[in-house]
């Protein structure tokens, strides 16, 4: 993985859980891998994972299973997708909306290219 500088590893960290769950690699009451595991295979500080993994449990997506491991919150998907959204309508969006005002791109343009994206990308079926 490779970890952007603007931004504290333990939440770059969390995405990559949450691009899990959404993609389905993770399941609901799934057990994840353990903090060691995860720090080994990322490369990073347990203490780093660790920080993941309670603020992932703040927000209910994972849950701990004292002396078992932490596992997929029932509710992860949609909590995540909530999150994501609201990032994405509220943050990105204008800034995407600014572009193409600058660049005079019209939504006809989008819309076509953006049915071309599903055509070759089907949408993901998760929980």
């Amino acid at each position: 993985m490779e970890f952007k500088e603007n931004e504290a590893i333990y939440l770059q960290i969390a995405r990559y859980i949450n691009e899990n769950i959404l993609t389905g690699n993770w399941r609901t009451d799934e057990k994840i891998l353990s903090v060691r595991d995860l720090a080994i295979k990322l490369q990073v500080n347990p203490n780093t994972v660790m920080r993941s993994y309670e603020y992932l449990q703040n927000k209910e997506i994972i849950y701990n299973k004292r002396g078992i491991g932490f596992f997929v919150g029932g509710s992860a998907v949609k909590k995540i997708k909530a999150e994501k959204r609201d990032h994405f309508l509220n943050e990105e969006l204008p800034l995407f909306f600014k572009t193409m005002n600058l660049l005079n791109i019209g939504m006809d343009e989008i819309a076509k290219r953006f049915d071309e994206y599903l055509s070759e990308n089907p949408p993901i079926s998760n929980q």
